[in-house]
């Protein structure tokens, strides 16, 4: 089955062929760690996790080495940490933490390497040193910056003409610089910030340099797969792409295939710390369960701007819901069958494969909801039907597709009473011990009364071979 992804550069889907099948890389920008991420932050975080649990279902979970960077060092943490009076440290520690408490609550793996900017500082120097011996960068007044003219090709990612290409220059024109798009690689700091020794003064690196730097250490260029947010091809990617060309890393390529997520929209406009309209995945998960948010995030395809509301999120909850009612509904009725004996139902095998299908079709997920949802309605109608065999085939391939992009891995129990608070689970438990007693006593008008209250709680209860299990109750 081919890998087909969506490549900016090209502007067209291409058939995905790494360069060593045995060691696929992929490096995607990570997080400025000053403050809590807003869930617009976690976009590409879910979608490239998403990606990497393709290539490793594809190619072997140890072939395939993904990083995705840390920038510890920026204006808005030295701001945060005055503001505190703690050193920065504490800060960029602080909200590293939270981001991958909160990557790991959306299902997203650990990627192979996380490199810091404050631990690849010999790197990002020696790599400027080789864009200057290249003649790709110069010094002037204590800065090192780019030579964009140095690289003919600039511009040819984001496709930009010349005039916007100025214009959207991150660093404003300055006398020393040679070309108005010229950009800094290491730059003087100012009072009270890091600084760090290096060939033209004490200083910090620029933001472009150190990714390249990052993924030159870390995979090695050229790099099979570069992502990120659509916001990110320029100026930051097409920096990225002159600096690791240019500093002879790159053998005249950066990156084989460049994919970018769209926006996430809060109303009509991106989501934005500076625009004020962003909504904290650390607080959004107090409410919701983590599998709800990465539905939320995937429903849309990944290269079109998604709108973040309420409703998404409460139709991605009901999407699981149904999912788990039948990993539910098909255990107990296979708790009281003898054991499976490996039997294939070659219908819902075919539902699965559509799954890795639409998956591989550049991570097509609104068709790979579908597929799920096909073989979840097979495991159905194979319970109504009393098949044992059909639902224990249909139930593992449920599960297996629904791991393979992040979801269904809680216990379903523990699902449907994630809803309930300790008070309320405490009640439920002692509820159903009594009613237990009663029947046990043949007291059934007490029974019947018992199974009433919890009915009032909204608590369905299911009983069978191996006592009652309970749920809340689905939402009409």
């Amino acid at each position: 089955m081919t890998l087909s992804l969506y490549d900016t550069m090209s502007r067209s889907k291409r058939p995905f062929a790494p360069k060593d099948p045995s060691r696929v890389t992929m490096y995607v920008c990570g997080p400025t760690v000053y403050n809590f991420a807003h869930i617009g932050n976690f976009r590409p975080v879910v979608v490239f996790d998403l990606l990497f649990r393709v290539l490793r279902d594809a190619y072997g979970d140890h072939a395939v080495l993904y990083a995705a960077n840390v920038t510890d060092v920026d204006d808005k943490i030295n701001k945060k940490a005055a503001d505190e009076g703690v050193p920065i440290r504490t800060i960029t520690d602080r909200y590293l933490d939270a981001y991958n408490a909160d990557a790991a609550a959306l299902g997203a793996l650990r990627p192979t390497f996380q490199p810091r900017v404050t631990e690849t500082m010999d790197a990002i120097i020696a790599m400027i040193g080789d864009l200057i011996r290249n003649n790709g960068a110069y010094a002037a007044e204590g800065h090192v910056l780019f030579d964009t003219q140095a690289f003919a090709d600039y511009g040819k990612l984001s496709k930009k003409p010349m005039d916007d290409l100025i214009a959207g220059a991150r660093v404003d024109v300055a006398p020393y610089k040679n070309d108005p798009r010229d950009f800094v690689l290491w730059k003087p700091s100012k009072p009270g910030e890091p600084e760090w020794e290096s060939p033209w003064g004490k200083g910090r690196p620029g933001w472009h340099i150190e990714c390249t730097a990052m993924i030159e250490e870390a995979l090695g260029l050229p790099i099979d797969i570069h992502g990120g947010g659509v916001d990110l091809i320029f100026p930051h990617h097409e920096n990225e792409l002159a600096q690791g060309v240019c500093s002879g890393h790159g053998e005249r390529e950066y990156a084989h295939y460049w994919l970018h997520n769209g926006f996430l929209n809060m109303g009509e406009e991106k989501m934005s710390k500076s625009l004020g309209n962003v909504a904290l995945a650390h607080d959004l998960l107090k409410t919701y369960p983590g599998e709800a948010l990465r539905w939320a995030l995937l429903a849309g395809h990944y290269r079109q701007e998604l709108e973040w509301t309420d409703s998404l999120i409460e139709q991605a909850k009901s999407a699981l819901d149904r999912l788990y009612r039948v990993l539910d509904d098909s255990a107990r009725f296979l708790a009281g069958e003898p054991s499976a004996d490996g039997w294939q139902n070659a219908s819902a095998a075919a539902d699965h494969a559509a799954v890795r299908a639409a998956l591989h079709d550049d991570l097509n997920t609104p068709a790979a909801f579908a597929a799920l949802f096909q073989l979840a309605d097979k495991v159905r109608a194979a319970v109504m039907a009393k098949d044992a065999r059909a639902v224990a085939s249909g139930r593992g391939l449920l599960v297996e597709a629904g791991n393979l992009m992040g979801f269904l891995t809680a216990d379903p129990q523990s699902w449907f009473q994630s809803g309930a608070d300790d008070d309320l689970k405490s009640r439920v438990e002692a509820l159903i011990a009594d009613r237990h007693a009663a029947r046990a006593a043949k007291n059934w008008p007490e029974a019947d009364r018992i199974r009433g209250e919890l009915a009032a709680l909204n608590v369905e209860v299911m009983d069978g071979p191996n006592g009652a299990t309970w749920r809340i109750k689905e939402q009409p």
